[in-house]
């Protein structure tokens, strides 16, 4: 009876990952522009690939591959959001704009200040 908890556990938690994985590759095709596509591909990913690390280590009857897998998924949760958001801070740095049909540019003041000299106080 355990056995089959934990397989149904598991499958549950898998198609809940490919779920979040099928919305991030949505995402990536069907959003506009590289600021909603990174978004789309580190938050969905990254619950997608967690939740699959999460099955995997419920399944798992090592307990040195259920440590793995937990340490990965702590891993994926501090390192995917950060690097998304260096990698969008980079990219609007050199140029790459927001699609003309969003509505405002929080960027776009903080671009402003760091463009005026140092003894501008005008």
């Amino acid at each position: 009876m355990t056995e089959l908890v934990q397989n149904l556990l598991v499958g549950g938690l898998m198609l809940v990952g490919a779920f979040f994985t099928l919305a991030a590759s949505i995402g990536l095709m069907r959003l506009p522009d590289l600021y909603s596509r990174m978004h789309a591909a580190s938050k969905a990913g990254t619950l997608g690939a967690g939740v699959f690390l999460l099955a995997l280590a419920i399944f798992a009857e090592d307990h040195a591959i259920a440590t793995r897998a937990l340490a990965a998924i702590a891993f994926l949760l501090l390192t995917a959001p950060v690097s998304a958001h260096l990698l969008a801070k980079a990219a609007y740095a050199v140029g790459y704009r927001l699609w003309e049909g969003s509505v405002h540019d929080d960027m776009a003041a903080a671009a402003q200040t760091r463009k005026r000299p140092a003894g501008d106080d005008a």
